[in-house]
């Protein structure tokens, strides 16, 4: 019985050892490096998957899993900014079309720069 008792106490205080770490679902998140500018989410996208895939070409130790998790963090902040800046660059470029057919030359002009300017921060 005290063998018994002894282990279910070591079982109990090994659980309140590690059921928070696992619990706390805040623990290991990083914040990230931000994209405030659609050219900042265009350098942290390209430096960070470059990042990334020289992690993915070693072995994946607890340590490189640890490096790949935050790297995901500015990756996933430069998705976002690349996200919103795509939809800008949409909706300039449906103006430049819909200009084009109602013959509006200064909204196609004014536009059209606009939708050149951000699209080329993308693809030269």
């Amino acid at each position: 019985m005290t063998k018994l008792l002894t282990l279910t106490t070591a079982i109990g205080t090994a659980l309140l050892f590690t059921v928070p770490a696992v619990a706390d679902d805040d623990y290991h998140h990083f914040k990230g490096e931000p994209s405030h500018t659609l050219e900042q989410a265009v350098a942290n996208f390209s430096e960070y998957n470059n990042r990334l895939e020289h992690v993915l070409a070693g072995e994946l130790t607890p340590e490189a899993m640890n490096e790949v998790h935050q790297l995901t963090y500015t990756l996933e902040n430069a998705l976002e900014k690349l996200d919103d800046e795509l939809d800008d660059i949409a909706e300039r470029l449906e103006k430049v079309h819909k200009a084009s057919e109602h013959a509006a030359p200064n909204t196609v002009k004014q536009e059209g720069a606009a939708y050149l300017n951000k699209s080329r921060t993308i693809i030269k």
